[in-house]
């Protein structure tokens, strides 16, 4: 009885659960001698049935959409809302890259129409915009 056990805390409660399971089949072991037969019948179709629900459990608990992680975090399964959650910040993303397509277009021609309008606004004949020279003008700077 007094052997060094590491502390309950350490022990996940599936291995205490197993070692209480253990020490009751154990009890059980010993004792199943001296059980009449109408008792050892009733007793084995109770270990079967027991035996069955425990299959049925570890399935259903292998295929459910809810699990821990060992930090405490819940693992959600396949729902219509989990997989609506996952494509939001898809639509997100895709959203912000439009407007930021439309904010960069918009800007673009804010500058040509700034453009044109101090081309168009200048002192300038119509006939140097066809002048080969014209692209060195644009790139002097202007005199004031």
């Amino acid at each position: 009885m007094n052997e060094l056990r590491p502390p309950a805390s350490t022990l996940s409660r599936e291995a205490l659960q197993t070692r209480y399971a253990r020490r009751i089949a154990a009890c059980l072991s010993e004792n199943a001698a001296g059980v009449s037969g109408d008792i050892a019948e009733r007793l084995r179709f109770a270990r079967e049935q027991a035996l069955e629900r425990a299959r049925a459990a570890r399935q259903q608990a292998a295929t459910a959409p809810l699990g821990i992680t060992r930090g405490g975090a819940a693992i959600l399964g396949g729902g219509w809302w989990v997989k609506l959650a996952s494509v939001v910040p898809l639509v997100a993303l895709i959203g912000g890259l439009v407007l930021i397509q439309q904010s960069q277009t918009r800007a673009q021609i804010s500058t040509a129409a700034e453009v044109d309008a101090a081309l168009l606004s200048d002192d300038l004949p119509p006939a140097a915009y066809s002048d080969a020279g014209f692209i060195e003008f644009l790139k002097t700077p202007p005199r004031e």
